[in-house]
């Protein structure tokens, strides 16, 4: 099926490695010309020429901190009139205590896991409105839907970020720019793996019985591939898809329960 992305130009950050750069190769292999931006510029640079060889769209990179107001101005200097925005704030969550997270702490989550893509969705939304095509698509994790012990402050800022896209679509789709979340649950990538390291650590475990137990609470009975997030994440941003709105989309094997 022909998406009907070929010569859009798309923003995706994180894009160095993990689920951003899946979302990368997907939306190149469709014919979307790429701004790259991660923090790391080797390994930034590394990827976009691995996206050219591969797929011949033109790529630039932005070696930025996307949380910086100075890093999201970057990007948009850079990239211009922009089609696709894909959202990723590149940093992990990691576990605590609320009794010792501070409001400087509650207030740096949500810096990295609202405000940062709030403010780049939000720059973006005007020219996508004016020029009648505009996709966005916020990378998030499944958890939002079932929250988890020692994770409020990311969880909350993630929420948060949700509820606030679930608002402004209604106001954008009838210009044909939707904005949708994509809420990954286990996938192979090295921020995971880096996780449960540290959760064995903490466990007093093995990392072999962390990850065992992990695939074992997946009933699809492994990891994602970062791929399937990066299709999945393209679909999104077709022409297709002009009808899907506000969603928050589960891509986890099958783990949450829910039905909604």
């Amino acid at each position: 099926m022909d998406l009907g992305l070929k010569g859009r130009r798309a923003i995706v950050s994180a894009a160095s490695k993990g689920l951003g750069r899946a979302c990368a190769f997907s939306l190149a292999g469709e014919g979307v010309d790429l701004v790259l931006n991660a923090r790391s510029a080797d390994a930034l640079e590394a990827t976009a020429e691995e996206i050219r060889s591969a797929h011949g769209v033109n790529v630039t990179t932005v070696a930025a901190d996307f949380n910086s107001d100075e890093g999201r101005a970057e990007i948009l200097a850079k990239a211009g009139e922009t089609d696709i925005l894909v959202t990723n704030p590149g940093v992990r969550q990691i576990p605590g205590e609320y009794e010792d997270w501070t409001r400087a702490d509650w207030d740096e989550w949500f810096n990295v896991h609202f405000f940062s893509s709030l403010e780049m969705i939000t720059s973006v939304l005007p020219g996508m409105r004016a020029r009648k095509f505009g996709r966005v698509v916020n990378i998030s994790v499944s958890f939002i839907k079932f929250p988890q012990p020692h994770f409020a402050h990311s969880h909350s800022a993630r929420l948060a970020l949700s509820g606030a896209i679930a608002s402004l679509v209604k106001e954008t789709v009838r210009d044909n720019v939707t904005i949708n979340t994509v809420c990954p649950g286990f996938f192979d990538t090295d921020a995971l793996h880096t996780n449960l390291h540290n959760h064995a650590r903490r466990g007093n475990t093995t990392y072999e019985a962390i990850v065992e137990n992990r695939i074992q609470s997946v009933p699809a009975g492994r990891f994602a591939d970062p791929k399937e997030c990066g299709d999945l994440v393209t679909y999104l941003c077709s022409a297709q898809a002009g009808f899907i709105v506000g969603q928050n989309i589960i891509n986890d094997g099958g783990v949450y329960q829910g039905l909604f």
